[in-house]
């Protein structure tokens, strides 16, 4: 069994995993056929297996997800504002990713994590790293139509956000946190 916290806990990351795949999947049905199309799919259909994932591993551990409202997406865009073209959301994207590893190596190398938690976190671990990866490379490519110091201002303007965003998750959530050692990054 696991506490009220962790529930809860697992229970946004399943959430905000489904949000993630409907954006995705509402994307990549709009973008004309291209390797970015693809890459966009695969990461749809990840982010789908990583909710599935996540009511899996709390099925195991005996809970049913929680319904809840308020994603680390929608925190985002409240900070953000909503991306104008490809490039800002590929860089969005990427900063968020970013935070998505972190958030999940720090619950795996908290104290007393149930070992399905942290096999559900390796699992989802290595698609992580694979968004990362092609949305580097994209974002790489589109230089020469965006400009590579376009590009950089948007990625500063999207860290700046998601510090911010990840200071109020923080400090909105810190009893349910409780043993996650969050650090300000």
């Amino acid at each position: 069994m696991i506490d009220e916290n962790l529930h809860w806990i697992l229970s946004f990351y399943r959430s905000s995993e489904i949000s993630g795949a409907l954006f995705f999947g509402e994307l990549a049905r709009t973008l004309r056929p291209s390797s970015i199309q693809q890459d966009m799919t695969r990461q749809f259909a990840d982010e789908a297996n990583h909710a599935r994932f996540w009511t899996d591993c709390l099925a195991r551990l005996g809970k049913e997800p929680l319904k809840i409202d308020s994603t680390y997406q929608s925190r985002y865009l409240a900070a953000a504002g909503m991306p104008s073209n490809l490039m800002e959301i590929l860089a969005i994207t990427q900063v968020f990713e970013k935070r998505v590893v972190s958030q999940y190596t720090l619950h795996a190398n908290s104290p007393d994590v149930p070992i399905e938690v942290q096999q559900t976190i390796s699992e989802i671990m290595e698609d992580e790293r694979w968004h990362i990866q092609w949305i580097r490379e994209a974002l790489d490519n589109m230089a020469d139509e965006y400009g590579e110091e376009n590009i950089s201002q948007t990625m500063n303007r999207y860290r700046e956000a998601d510090r911010d965003v990840y200071k109020s998750t923080t400090r909105e959530h810190r009893e349910r946190l409780g043993a996650l050692r969050l650090a300000n990054r």
